[in-house]
């Protein structure tokens, strides 16, 4: 058990700040995104603990457990969706004042509008400009072919750019 327990500290350790990232920019609320991500692994450990080989890519089961809380949490709450503009990389501090409102303000418009993209096109978006993960393991995630997953990337980016142009 103890072994067992050691696995899972390491995955927990490895993902945790992702898992913790991808919730709150859907929920955009810190004490609820450390709820549902306590969940997360909490989930994930009552699963990984009746047998570690079952297992397959913990990245991808711990995403999956998070989509299902996020979706679970919506559902009981019937709120919308929006994507925290705290948790988007800012400006270089040496950027003058008139130069970051500007920035911030395109911060902003990214984020209304992601957060009114399909759920798929936000968590590719998520996933490979924030946690910088790979196509491969994007595909791994959402259980589809890796030429799926560059679709769905290059219609999210062109939705949301098009939609950035008009707004």
């Amino acid at each position: 058990m103890k072994n067992c327990q050691k696995k899972f500290s390491k995955i927990y350790n490895q993902y945790i700040d992702k898992i913790y990232r991808f919730i709150f920019l859907k929920v955009s609320s810190q004490n609820i995104a450390e709820d549902l991500s306590s969940e997360t692994f909490l989930k994930g450990w009552e699963v990984f603990k009746k047998g570690p080989n079952k297992i397959e890519n913990p990245q991808a089961f711990l995403y999956q457990i998070a989509r299902n809380l996020v979706t679970d949490y919506y559902r009981e709450k019937g709120r919308t969706q929006f994507v925290s503009a705290d948790c988007v990389p800012l400006a270089d501090p040496g950027l003058g004042l008139e130069e970051k409102s500007f920035l911030d303000s395109d911060i902003d418009k990214i984020r209304i509008v992601l957060a009114n993209l399909k759920e798929d096109y936000q968590e590719v978006i998520i996933w490979r400009y924030l946690d910088d993960l790979s196509i491969g393991e994007m595909a791994k995630l959402l259980n589809k072919p890796e030429a799926t997953i560059r679709v769905m990337l290059h219609r999210a980016l062109k939705t949301l750019k098009k939609e950035l142009k008009e707004g």
